[in-house]
């Protein structure tokens, strides 16, 4: 007779993989205006090497967003986002008003800002991107939306460094465009 108490011996010999745990239990961290919140490494394999910080669906911010840790947004932002050696993922949910600098940039949302890439900027099939791009590489998906100038440099290029600045200031005329 089975008791529900007992382990069955139905059970596979092989255990299942370990599934990545949701981004939902978080640490809370205050950085000065803006409350940041970390997902949480504890029961998580050893696996995931570089950290990554996530701007959620509920979320807007308004400003520079700067630091050493790749960023995946799933909100809303407005201002500049600069992270350069890190990748910067706009999530389907994502919406980007800025420019942004960074070593790779992934685009599945909406994106309307400069693009500035020491690697490469990956504009998927639901993403979208209204702006100038400067990177090594560029991968636009079919049914991606893409409407700007595209400027390929080789990595390590002396005028990349001097580009940011043409970067940088075509934010105003971006954004007086839009209004």
């Amino acid at each position: 007779m089975w008791k529900p108490n007992q382990a069955s011996s139905n059970t596979p010999s092989t255990p299942e993989p370990v599934r990545p745990a949701p981004a939902t239990p978080a640490t809370t961290f205050e950085t000065g205006p803006m409350t940041v919140a970390r997902p949480s490494t504890q029961g998580q394999p050893a696996v995931i090497a570089a950290e990554q910080a996530t701007i959620g669906k509920s979320l807007m911010v308004k400003g520079e967003v700067s630091g050493s840790e790749s960023l995946y947004i799933d909100g809303k932002v407005e201002g500049s986002i600069s992270l350069p050696g890190n990748r910067v993922t706009v999530g389907r949910n994502g919406q980007v008003a800025a420019n942004i600098s960074a070593r790779e940039i992934v685009v599945l949302g909406k994106v309307r800002g400069n693009c500035h890439a020491s690697d490469r900027v990956d504009i998927r099939s639901e993403g979208s991107l209204t702006g100038d791009v400067i990177a090594a590489r560029i991968s636009i998906e079919d049914g991606a939306f893409f409407k700007g100038g595209i400027d390929i440099r080789k990595p390590g290029d002396v005028k990349a460094a001097s580009g940011s600045a043409s970067v940088t200031a075509g934010t105003e005329a971006l954004s007086s465009e839009a209004s």
